[in-house]
């Protein structure tokens, strides 16, 4: 019974707890699981989902991408900025290229020069800072008749009673998994990230692999921008900020092992939205807001050191 236990929690010790924190939540305010709220929760929580799913592909062959909230800053005051210049339709086009091409740039000096992925998207992030004031000049930038544009619907209005940003980001969701599963491509991550010398003995070029991987997470952080953009009608230069910590700490609650490897889009998406459960419970038990930061922290430190010994079979001696 004790090793039946033990195993119980090395395989799923933050979904238990996970668990438990629902029933005290919900035990002491009758509005945590009422169905507002879980919508509610669930549209915070697409913007940083949608950036996930493309950081998953990243952290699945053993990098990172920390540029990822500032990338989001750029981004949401491009596509506001270009709305009032160019119309909605062309500045989605230009976010999302610009997004592809800021991840290029990461993928280039991380997948084919060789650089350390850490330092790399640390630089961009302190680049990105500097270039959204130089691009805004310091000033924040609002969507001008917010009222007369279809920008619009893709923040704040719902499909058949779900959020729009949810549907985008679970329809995101369902096809970077099946990417993952059923493509080539997907397999490739797999093994670059599970054994990159092996792969490449194999044929596979990990250096291509993992240039994609960070257009892929330029891309969905695009998208993340225009959820945002539409969502606010605006953008402040500081709007991305701490982003990459919250993206990173659900890819890693959700059990994605930041060796590489192991993990799933599945497991991302449960992760994105117990971390968003959890702050949010934490909010309407009354806790101040800073302390989401704290258990922010508390779940990166706890993931990772399950992951890690997990892998090295440690976890319990």
């Amino acid at each position: 019974m004790q090793d039946a236990l033990k195993g119980l929690l090395r395989r799923h010790g933050l979904i238990v707890a996970f668990m438990v924190f629902l029933a005290g939540v919900a035990l002491n305010t009758d509005a945590f699981l009422s169905a507002g709220n879980i919508l509610d929760v669930l549209r915070q929580v697409s913007i940083t989902g949608m950036m996930a799913v493309g950081v998953t592909f990243v952290v699945l062959t053993g990098r990172l991408d920390l540029s990822v909230g500032s990338m989001l800053t750029l981004l949401t005051v491009i596509v506001v900025d270009q709305h009032n210049q160019s119309g909605p339709l062309m500045a989605m086009i230009i976010t999302l290229a610009a997004g592809c091409a800021l991840g290029a740039i990461n993928g280039v000096l991380v997948g084919y020069i060789g650089l350390n992925s850490l330092i790399v998207t640390l630089a961009m992030l302190s680049f990105l800072q500097g270039l959204v004031l130089f691009y805004s000049g310091g000033s924040n930038v609002n969507i001008t008749n917010a009222q007369d544009t279809w920008f619009a619907v893709f923040g704040r209005a719902s499909l058949f009673g779900i959020p729009v940003p949810v549907v985008m980001f679970l329809a995101a969701a369902a096809v970077a998994a099946f990417v993952l599963k059923f493509t080539t491509f997907g397999r490739q991550i797999y093994g670059v990230g599970g054994n990159e010398t092996a792969s490449v003995f194999s044929g596979i070029d990990s250096r291509r692999a993992v240039f994609w991987t960070y257009v892929i997470s330029g891309l969905t952080t695009g998208l993340a921008a225009i959820i945002m953009g539409s969502r606010v009608m605006g953008a402040q230069n500081t709007i991305g900020q701490g982003y990459e910590l919250t993206v990173l700490a659900g890819i890693i609650l959700g059990g994605t092992s930041l060796l590489g490897g192991s993990g799933s889009i599945g497991r991302t998406v449960l992760g994105i939205a117990m971390l968003g459960f959890i702050q949010n419970g934490l909010l309407l038990l009354g806790f101040p807001y800073y302390v989401q930061w704290l258990v922010t922290w508390a779940v990166i430190i706890i993931a990772v050191w399950i992951d890690l010994g997990a892998k090295r079979g440690r976890i319990f001696a």
